[in-house]
């Protein structure tokens, strides 16, 4: 059954995710074109959930983050000794032209109708910090979301496997030591007093100084939960929290979203009975390609406050 092989391959790349962590103090990193770093857990996790999905549905292209960007320069032969010592376990014996082709996988869903999205490890800052980052995988069909998936290795308040399919509801189980599963539901606050905002602990995520204003515009009084990657989705979607904002950065004014960043985390929090639109209050729009074109930041809720939320930010000017 393709989703029960989806959920083992969550775990197995969350066991590769902590044999990284395990071994190296600092994960060996590379800096990427656009300055944002991309480490071996980023490179090992897309490579062996590429060639997995290759394996279970062939005809289902991939669009991922992690391109073969690091393989082709000055340090990709000493990347890929690191890389196939910690994927031949999972893999067996390969060539070179094998982890070429299963990281360029990600690469050949681009503008098509039906595809998976993939972000190997979302967070890749709180993954450097050994604190959170998911990783994250989603079945894109007809410009509309109908599978999501979050692996959560270092979330330790709750189940940290996560997945939803389009109209059977959320559900949540342990990476580690597998269980009955849970059915995920937002909270049922009606009143932002009650509520908590979720932000983001890197700074160039959001708009900072706009976010204080909304947060009081918004009359939240209690103090803002700070955690990184789409494991804030996770949370949203169990009641453990109300609201998520991405703002546009004042440092990156034309940031359009990546749509790896959110397909998995929207559909697991609307399955879940919340909502997830633009700062605009507009649906999120998957068929342009690897970013959500027509669509400004993110605004999520338990769907309950979700027009109080649109309502603080226009007054907020966001």
């Amino acid at each position: 059954m393709l989703l029960e092989s989806l959920l083992s391959l969550l775990r197995e790349s969350a066991t590769l995710t902590r044999q990284i962590q395990h071994d190296f103090i600092t994960p060996t990193t590379w800096e990427k074109k656009d300055k944002s770093p991309v480490t071996v857990g980023d490179l090992a996790v897309q490579t062996l959930m590429a060639a997995r999905l290759e394996q279970l549905c062939p005809e289902i292209p991939l669009v991922a983050e992690e391109s073969t960007e690091v393989l082709e320069s000055d340090e990709g032969e000493r990347f890929g000794e690191i890389l196939r010592r910690y994927l031949e376990p999972f893999l067996g014996k390969f060539t070179r032209e094998n982890m070429v082709h299963w990281i360029a996988r990600g690469k050949e869903g681009t503008g098509t109708s039906r595809f998976w999205t993939l972000d190997p490890i979302d967070g890749t800052k709180g993954f450097l910090r050994r604190e959170q980052y998911a990783t994250a995988l989603a079945l894109v069909e007809e410009n509309r979301v109908t599978m999501g998936f979050l692996g959560l290795p270092n979330y330790t308040q709750g189940e940290n496997l996560v997945h939803a399919v389009r109209g059977k509801g959320t559900w949540a189980n342990d990476l580690w030591k597998p269980g009955e599963w849970k059915a995920c539901h937002v909270s049922e606050h009606r009143d932002v007093q009650e509520a908590t905002v979720l932000r983001s602990v890197e700074s160039g995520h959001t708009n900072l100084s706009q976010m204080d204003i909304l947060v009081r515009n918004l009359g939240v009084v209690r103090e803002p939960v700070r955690m990184d990657s789409q494991a804030k989705y996770a949370v949203l979607a169990s009641g453990k929290s109300d609201f998520l904002f991405r703002l546009i950065s004042a440092k990156q004014p034309h940031y359009k979203e990546k749509i790896w960043d959110q397909a998995a985390g929207s559909i697991i929090l609307e399955e879940a009975g919340g909502k997830v639109t633009d700062l605009d209050g507009k649906d999120l729009d998957f068929s342009h390609g690897e970013t959500l074109e027509e669509n400004r930041g993110i605004c999520a809720s338990n769907g309950i406050l979700h027009n109080i939320a649109l309502d603080a930010i226009i007054e907020t000017g966001c």
